[in-house]
């Protein structure tokens, strides 16, 4: 009995030997920033000096600010492009999902994006949306339009980048539509055009309940990530667009925290910026709960 209680002690400190690193890992480079970011938003810090103790004065003051306002709404105008890259990739994934020749070709080319820099394609973009010599604009002039200099004018530049983010995303989101396609059951299809249900009817009764977890991940996902949009709008517009038309949250942190040295008002900000997201990703949980109760 006691070489196995010796036998049981020394796997459980095995055990915790092995979670170690990850546990380790959530306190130094995840807790430790959010609760020492939360104390930054409550003093004047400015990086480099000493943190006084201001209380929820930052808070105030980022409520009380027009261009806080203004980056919000482009960073949730910039989340346009997730219900259209969500459509774009599953029908895209339909077409993939279908054996013609060529099809392999085409997964690599749209997917060739997901694993380019962002960086790399940010400037990529910003010349083809260059007003005088751009390829988009010249692409334009071949049916008689004269497309806008997209990038200095503040009407065009959401949708541009909205373009953008969407043609970066969609082979990412397509092959994971793609894979949940091929993981649906041909019986169910077979036994749906047997009882004479029509393409339509399969794909609203079949297809897109079995890909409704997928959806769900990807919005989640973009949501997220669509909050925290920033090397795009820093490489294309590093001033933050006409009028601050192109700024979005992230952006506008980061200009306070390293371009005015507001270390603590961009804390605050980043606070703000926390509990939208945990929230947005909250409700989203109960209404697909929710959703799946219903089914049931």
């Amino acid at each position: 009995m006691k070489a196995k209680s010796n036998l049981y002690r020394k796997e459980r400190i095995y055990g915790y030997l092995f979670i170690l690193p990850p546990v380790l890992g959530l306190l130094i480079f995840t807790l430790f920033p959010v609760v020492y970011s939360f104390y930054g938003s409550l003093t004047d810090w400015d990086g480099l000096g000493s943190m006084n103790f201001v209380g929820f004065d930052n808070f105030k003051d980022v409520f009380s600010d027009e261009l806080f306002y203004k980056a919000a709404f482009n960073t949730v105008f910039y989340m346009i492009g997730i219900p259209i890259g969500i459509v774009l990739a599953l029908l895209l994934a339909l077409g993939l999902n279908r054996k013609i020749p060529g099809t392999t070709t085409f997964r690599v080319i749209y997917y060739i994006p997901v694993i380019s820099s962002l960086a790399a394609i940010s400037i990529l973009w910003n010349w083809a949306y260059n007003g005088d010599y751009g390829l988009v604009n010249q692409f334009l002039a071949l049916f008689g339009i004269d497309g806008p200099n997209w990038l200095m004018n503040k009407h065009s530049i959401k949708p541009a980048i909205i373009l953008m983010t969407v043609w970066k995303g969609l082979g990412y989101t397509m092959l994971l539509y793609l894979a949940a396609l091929q993981s649906v059951p041909k019986t169910y299809y077979e036994a749906a055009e047997l009882d004479g249900a029509s393409g339509f009817k399969a794909f609203r009764h079949i297809t897109w309940p079995m890909v409704k977890p997928v959806t769900f991940f990807i919005v989640v996902t973009n949501i997220i990530g669509g909050s925290q949009i920033f090397t795009e709008i820093n490489i294309m517009t590093p001033k933050g667009g006409t009028e601050f038309s192109s700024a979005s949250v992230v952006f506008y942190i980061w200009d306070k925290a390293f371009g005015n040295l507001q270390m603590g008002y961009a804390s605050a900000m980043a606070v703000v910026l926390g509990l939208f997201i945990f929230v947005v990703t909250l409700i989203q949980f109960r209404m697909n709960e929710k959703s799946s109760s219903d089914l049931a």
